[in-house]
């Protein structure tokens, strides 16, 4: 029993609680895992008084809007998608394609230093999701079938983004 426990355990043993019985074991309590911090940080009321119901679930709360519903997959006017958390410029029309996804569809973001990249394991998948550097807000995935020059697909969801049209 004791070989058993010690393969299927990578951390070490729990430790002996005080006037615990023998032979009993509980778990220490687990390190607190800090949270990242962002440039912008608001209160969840502060984000839900700001971002409407769709934008809130979607940059808050990682969800996604259902394919070929939102208001930018057949968006074709010249400017820039902005965050419509905190305004930072993510996406240019220039980099926009139509992937046939149902999503809007990015060759790249307007600089790497805007989103961030991180490993997404939900629903039994492995996928890159694709966030907001300055407010961590979720913005959709980033995948490897996309065209020339990245061969990326930076597929987000409209509903993280707002339109600002290129001046003139």
């Amino acid at each position: 029993m004791h070989i058993i426990w010690m393969l299927a355990c990578s951390a070490a043993p729990p430790a002996l609680s005080a006037g615990a019985a023998p032979g009993a074991v509980t778990a220490a309590p687990a390190a607190p895992v800090p949270a990242r911090m962002y440039e912008v940080e608001k209160t969840d009321e502060a984000w839900r008084a700001q971002l409407s119901p769709e934008s809130y679930a979607i940059l808050r709360q990682k969800d996604t809007e259902p394919a070929f519903t939102g208001r930018y997959h057949d968006h074709h006017a010249d400017g820039v998608y902005v965050c419509a958390g905190c305004g930072l410029p993510l996406f240019s029309s220039a980099d926009k394609f139509d992937s046939g996804t149902g999503w809007p569809s990015y060759t790249r973001p307007v600089s790497m230093e805007a989103v961030e990249v991180d490993s997404d394991l939900s629903y039994g998948m492995r996928r890159n999701e694709a966030m907001c550097r300055r407010c961590g807000g979720h913005l959709g995935h980033v995948f490897d079938d996309g065209p020339a020059p990245t061969g990326k697909r930076w597929c987000i969801n409209s509903g993280s983004l707002t339109f600002q049209p290129k001046p003139g």
